[in-house]
């Protein structure tokens, strides 16, 4: 009986320790997950940003748009009144706009006009500083481009002298017209004087004023005119500096050599295309090598008779001559000359008798 009682109270108490394990009140206690197994559980972010909605996309590419379309019409823009309107003239133009940054009323304007006024006074101040920048800007470069492209000064000569003031001024070019320059493989670069350059500058420089006017470098002008002219009948001599770069092109500029305009003749194988006064050129065959060739004396007698006539206006003078080769021309209206006073002179002797 013992032995049964026993068994039947370990019966009892295995269920009631199986009873008090399903209808306790205690919470069950879970157990702890590590923070790195949660992180592998949950799903990673992703590395970019999140994207822009379609209205913030559309407001960005508006803007964007906007801002390329105002530089490239205000560079168009720029780009057209450079080639279009001199400094003065975007000045006078743009006038009207920069005043409209000072916009302003009288005190005893309304608030809402006073509002008004500085609304619009500060809308303008933008356009206004960028085209004064603009017009600074230009002016700076266009002073920096001239001290390449101008003459080093508007008197590229000295004041004649008081007793000189009737001299004609004879300018002439270096190559082609009195020299010519040539370069082989086997000998280098020779420079070669015209034929009839000695006894032309010796004769000439008696009447004239003679001025070398290059547009090669200083560095090159000045030992050939040494070698060329050892009595120094050049007087003066110009090299590139001193000439006015127009459209890839060094020209010569006749009026700022401070000599009277209608006594400057300028003599050149390649007249027309180098010089701004055309009125003033007397264009002759440009000279290559040729041993037979006698221009420079053909022409003494042309410009002796000039310097001693003195013309009121040698412009008009060369005129008459255009198109025409000056050295026959002249002998024949010599002869003309010569028979017409020959005729005068008969008729005078007829009267007399």
């Amino acid at each position: 009986m013992s032995a049964i009682a026993r068994s039947k109270s370990r019966i009892f108490s295995i269920i009631s320790r199986s009873n008090r394990r399903f209808y306790s009140t205690e919470p069950l206690k879970e157990p702890i997950i590590s923070s790195s197994s949660l992180l592998k559980d949950q799903p990673q972010p992703s590395q970019n940003p999140p994207e822009p909605s379609g209205t913030q996309k559309n407001s960005w590419s508006f803007l964007k748009y906007s801002v390329i379309a105002a530089v490239t019409g205000g560079v168009a823009t720029a780009g057209y009144a450079t080639y279009a309107y001199t400094s003065d003239e975007i000045e006078d133009k743009t006038k009207s706009l920069r005043e409209s940054a000072k916009y302003t009323v009288g005190d005893d304007a309304s608030a809402l006009d006073k509002f008004q006024a500085l609304l619009y006074s500060s809308a303008m101040t933008v356009p206004a500083k960028l085209v004064e920048f603009y017009i600074e800007l230009r002016r700076l470069t266009e002073d920096q481009v001239r001290g390449f492209s101008e003459p080093t000064s508007d008197k590229l000569l000295p004041d004649l002298h008081p007793l000189e003031q009737h001299v004609f001024t004879l300018v002439l070019d270096l190559s082609e017209t009195l020299i010519y320059s040539d370069w082989k493989r086997d000998r280098g670069w020779r420079t070669f004087k015209r034929p009839g350059v000695d006894a032309f500058l010796e004769h000439l420089a008696q009447y004239f004023e003679i001025v070398v006017y290059s547009d090669q470098l200083s560095m090159y002008v000045d030992p050939v005119i040494e070698r060329l002219d050892p009595k120094h009948c050049i007087r003066y001599r110009l090299s590139r500096g001193e000439t006015r770069y127009e459209d890839g092109k060094h020209y010569r500029d006749l009026y700022k050599l401070n000599r009277d305009p209608s006594r400057i003749i300028y003599l050149s194988g390649h007249a027309l295309e180098s010089s701004l006064q055309p009125e003033n050129c007397v264009e002759i065959k440009p000279w290559k090598g040729e041993a037979d060739d006698t221009v420079l004396l053909d022409l003494i007698p042309f410009l002796e008779y000039v310097a001693k006539h003195r013309p009121a206006d040698i412009r008009t003078v060369l005129a008459s001559y255009q198109g025409r080769d000056i050295p026959k021309e002249f002998i024949e209206r010599s002869k003309e000359h010569q028979r017409r006073m020959q005729e005068q002179k008969q008729h005078g002797r007829l009267w007399r008798r």
